[in-house]
């Protein structure tokens, strides 16, 4: 008689796979739903960063129960619904500022923005199912696709950059400096490898040193990547120490209700509120004054006396650099531009900047000619788009790259082409979406920016959060959500020399995706042959 050796249980952690690999129906849907909805925490301003762990692992793991590519689409659709429906609530706070009478479709417009985005993880979670399934190539294929469809959903139409899982690492200074090499894009797919990779600890199938090996690969990426941060940090001048000589900003906050601030009755006051505020003490020793994104509300070339008015918020040595609504007549109908303007002490206009990136439904139409959507365009008539990304002559400061609102979330767009400005100009008005998470997001998104490009970033917004921010992302100066106030700053230095990231642009990440590639080609290969060997010593047993 023969001892029989009882089999192994396995461990929680191939229980836990096998139990979510295993859901089906409603339970399979809710399981991914809440999935993506958890890995939302990761963004800003909660920045809960150790949630993409169970959430990208979880979402691997239910890969391998899908029966087919149709139910990976849904799978990669659900998580991804989730994650945006969680990260984006706030654009419905929009409706209550600007539209109160769509209020009632406010739901729907929020979960139609996250079920569209949610496409592209849809489209990602089919290219891993149909890799090897519990293998490394699985992995390797889904942060490959989910980092290139994110590259995507930057580009496609007008292109919504938002919430990358590069944001996540926002909540310290060293954690962010790896985008100067690879921008966001690059640390975002280090992210979500490093984060779907502990999947590979429940394979029981995979040989132990691989079944370890692909995870500890994937933390030592986000290792090299963190830590070379904290050595970049390290070796930088310290934070405030490099200003740019004689440059010496002041940064109005007026923080006017978004519902209040187009009130006729009440402008005059909104406009005496931004020239007194710039004229506080220390007036005269400031080089140049910074109001937000439409900071009073008049229309430039329409209201008379508009422009002596805020002359007199140019100071002596300097110039107001202010957001403004103008308008230009002489075509069929008048055109409206979201601009940036220069003005010195003399009433004298400098240069100029138009908004070229509007944003879809609130600052322009899209299909305006074949859809009846004019009336939910201010006034309704939608911003005319300006030229592309430019840089602006200061009087008495360096050459500047503005960005009006959301331009700042745009990676490839922060400066004109074989141009290189001294500082980013990021004017907003975040006062649409109350206390919410979404003018935190636009503030790490803007940051983000500075780092990439080894430029100090200036950040004037209506309601805040105003800043200054050097050339490696550190902030110097802040002014808080809803804070009425100015900010006095010097104006920090750009780094002697572009960045890696500035230079090459996406095509950093564009070398990381086609390694990734072949690591995972390599990946299936063995996958396949060892599968081959073993099918073939099973056949010559028998």
């Amino acid at each position: 008689m023969t001892d029989t050796v009882p089999a192994r249980a396995p461990g929680w952690l191939p229980r836990l796979a096998a139990w979510l690999a295993g859901l089906t129906g409603w339970r399979r849907a809710a399981a991914a739903l809440v999935l993506g909805a958890m890995s939302a925490l990761a963004m800003p301003p909660v920045y809960a960063v150790p949630v993409l762990i169970p959430a990208f692992t979880g979402l691997l793991w239910q890969l391998d129960g899908a029966a087919s590519r149709r139910g990976a689409f849904a799978l990669g659709w659900l998580f991804g619904l989730g994650h945006f429906a969680a990260g984006l609530y706030w654009v419905g706070l929009s409706f209550y500022a600007g539209a109160p009478h769509l209020l009632p479709v406010m739901p729907l417009a929020v979960l139609g923005l996250a079920g569209g985005l949610a496409i592209f993880p849809a489209l990602a979670a089919p290219a891993a199912w149909h890799a090897p399934a519990r293998s490394g190539a699985r992995l390797a294929v889904f942060a490959l696709a989910w980092a290139a469809l994110a590259w995507v959903r930057g580009h496609v139409l007008t292109g919504f950059p938002w919430n990358l899982l590069g944001t996540a690492w926002g909540f310290a200074d060293f954690s962010v400096q790896s985008v100067a090499w690879w921008g966001v894009w690059g640390l975002s797919l280090v992210t979500v490898l490093a984060a779907a990779a502990p999947a590979a600890l429940a394979w029981r199938d995979e040989p132990p040193l691989r079944r370890w090996g692909v995870p500890g690969a994937a933390l030592a990426l986000l290792v090299l990547a963190l830590g070379g941060g904290a050595v970049r940090l390290a070796t930088a001048p310290l934070a405030g120490e490099a200003t740019v000589p004689g440059v010496k900003l002041r940064l109005v906050q007026g923080a006017i209700p978004q519902n209040r601030k187009w009130d006729p009755a009440l402008r005059r006051d909104h406009l005496d509120r931004y020239l007194s505020m710039s004229r506080q003490d220390g007036f005269a020793g400031r080089t140049h004054v910074i109001w937000p994104e439409s900071a009073v509300p008049y229309f430039l070339g329409r209201a008379r006396g508009l422009r002596e008015a805020m002359t007199s918020a140019a100071p002596p040595d300097g110039a107001l650099l202010s957001g403004i609504a103008r308008v230009e007549d002489g075509g069929a109908r008048p055109r409206l531009f979201n601009s940036v303007i220069a003005l010195g002490p003399n009433g004298t206009q400098g240069a100029r900047y138009d908004k070229h990136h509007l944003v879809p439904f609130g600052e322009y139409m899209p299909l305006d000619d074949l859809l009846p959507l004019e009336q939910l365009a201010h006034g309704g008539i939608g911003y005319t788009p300006g030229p592309g990304p430019r840089v602006m002559d200061v009087p008495g400061a360096p050459a500047v790259s503005p960005l009006i609102c959301y331009e700042a979330i745009f990676p490839a767009e922060i400066v004109p082409s074989g141009e290189r400005p001294g500082w980013l100009l990021n004017v907003s008005n975040d006062a649409w979406f109350g206390t919410s998470a979404g003018p935190y997001q636009h503030l790490a998104n803007a940051r983000l920016r500075a780092v990439e490009q080894g430029l100090p970033l200036v950040r004037a917004a209506n309601a805040g959060v105003s800043v200054v921010i050097d050339a490696h992302g550190r902030t110097l100066a802040r002014l808080d959500l809803n804070a009425r106030g100015i900010l006095d700053a010097p104006l920090p230095a750009p780094r002697e020399t572009p960045t890696l990231y500035a230079r090459a642009g996406d095509w950093t990440f564009a070398a990381m995706l086609a390694v990734l590639a072949v690591v995972a080609g390599a990946l299936a290969w063995s996958r396949h042959t060892r599968a081959c060997k073993s099918a073939g010593a099973g056949a010559s047993n028998h």
